[in-house]
């Protein structure tokens, strides 16, 4: 079955950085679409950022975009999230997950545990 196994959450101050991976397996992995999303204490789990199954196109929300980064290693079934220039607002737990295709905000698989990233003032 499919498993997902997000971590590099932290405490970072305003300004800072940190890149998130994601360890996926039970998927045809180069084939699929992965995303990142979060969810803020008392908010609804929101889209990030999706990438397409060989990494050449990539998609994010407008709250991210310009400073967060997604990628993928097709070798390693990895994907990844590089966050710089991080606000407040960005704290929430983080998660990945399949995606029907890179620019659908639809996740496909049950969640992981995700990783919590807080960004302090």
């Amino acid at each position: 079955q499919v498993e997902l196994v997000e971590s590099g959450g932290g405490l970072v101050q305003t300004g800072g950085s940190l890149n998130l991976s994601c360890a996926a397996s039970g998927l045809t992995f180069s084939v699929d679409a992965m995303g990142w999303f979060r969810q803020a204490p008392g908010k609804d789990r929101e889209f990030v950022a999706g990438i397409s199954g060989r990494g050449f196109s990539t998609r994010y929300s407008d709250s991210v975009k310009g400073r967060f980064t997604i990628s993928r290693d097709n070798a390693k079934n990895w994907v990844y999230l590089q966050m710089n220039s991080l606000k407040p607002e960005d704290t929430a737990v983080y998660y990945c997950n399949r995606l029907p295709y890179f620019t659908s905000p639809q996740a496909l698989n049950a969640w992981g545990q995700g990783t919590l990233v807080t960004v302090s003032s």
